[in-house]
């Protein structure tokens, strides 16, 4: 755990475009305030009940509560979180939710699987930045 958060670090210093492509979290909804703005799942130490109020997420990459066509009030966040805020947010000195994700219903390495895809979908320019 403590590995991927110095990986992380290192990234978000020297390359913040590859920060913005790794573990990037995904709209299910839209507010009902902000324009209708998307609603995007938040990190935080464990994934909440997803609800209108709750778009917390401990899993790398996920998305926030779908709402089922009702509008989000909060809880969500109105931009993606990135790798930086995964970690911040989940990992904290990487002694939580890695390599599995806490809260909801964790799958074995679900979190250590999701930087994995995530990192196979970068350039080949950076991916040998980041080996």
């Amino acid at each position: 755990g403590k590995d991927i958060v110095q990986f992380a670090k290192a990234v978000e210093i020297s390359h913040p475009h590859i920060d913005g492509k790794v573990c990037r979290t995904e709209s299910g909804a839209k507010f009902s305030s902000s324009g209708n703005g998307p609603a995007y799942g938040q990190y935080a130490r464990a994934t909440g009940a997803k609800g209108n109020n709750d778009g917390s997420t401990a899993l790398c990459g996920d998305v926030g509560h779908t709402a089922g066509g009702n509008p989000i009030t909060g809880g969500h966040s109105a931009t993606p979180q990135v790798f930086r805020n995964f970690v911040s947010a989940t990992l904290g000195d990487g002694s939580h939710n890695w390599p599995t994700s806490t809260g909801g219903t964790p799958k074995p390495n679900d979190n250590a699987k999701a930087v994995a895809t995530d990192l196979t979908k970068l350039t080949p320019e950076e991916k040998t930045i980041v080996a």
